[in-house]
């Protein structure tokens, strides 16, 4: 049975969402994702004064449904794949977005992906348009998975997340990743969550 959210957040002052995922992942039920919704990113624990800590409950196995869901997109430099100004692209993307208000909250994902092993791709959930950055779009269905360990695995995640959508009988598209957390704080948690998200033909 599941447990009332509402209730335990009108209780506790703690978002609806933290409780709906947490009760999803502790009953084996999947929360049905509504269009242009990502699971709850939960920001409650943040020891580091830079990334919350992450917390995969109710990330895992998930459909994503979007439709013209709004991003900011940003490239970034890379040498044979290894970023290169990774970290000044996003603290002037997300100054950008806390600047307009136009923070997904409860909902920010970040979706990157090598062009080639010289740029990546990296879309910023936002609310509304954000000035002076590129605006895009993404629509589509995805399937989430959700990785431990280190970056130096990104390969053998991104061909785990072909074979995802292979499983689903459907051909997959472009692989994205959300890192969850930067190198320094997932040393300070001890744990590198990433969560792959795969575009479903």
């Amino acid at each position: 049975m599941r447990i009332n959210c509402a209730f335990l957040a009108a209780l506790t002052g703690i978002n609806e969402d933290w409780f709906a995922n947490w009760s999803d992942a502790h009953s084996g039920q999947e929360a049905t994702m509504r269009t242009n919704e990502t699971p709850h990113y939960d920001t409650s624990v943040n020891t580091t004064g830079c990334c919350p800590k992450f917390n995969p409950g109710g990330w895992d196995d998930q459909e994503l449904h979007f439709r013209d869901k709004p991003f900011v997109r940003a490239v970034t430099h890379s040498v044979m794949h290894v970023p290169v100004n990774m970290g000044s692209v996003f603290a002037r993307v997300n100054r950008h977005i806390d600047d307009a208000g136009a923070s997904a909250e409860g909902q920010s994902i970040v979706l990157s992906r090598d062009l080639s092993p010289w740029s990546s791709e990296h879309l910023f959930s936002v609310s509304k348009p954000v000035p002076e950055e590129v605006m895009t779009t993404l629509s589509g269905d995805f399937v989430t998975k959700v990785f431990e360990g280190p970056y130096s695995q990104a390969r053998q995640w991104h061909e785990e997340m072909q074979q995802v959508a292979r499983d689903r009988k459907l051909e997959p598209g472009d692989v994205y990743f959300f890192y969850t957390t930067c190198p320094k704080c997932a040393e300070a948690y001890g744990k590198n969550y990433v969560v792959g998200v795969a575009a479903l033909g």
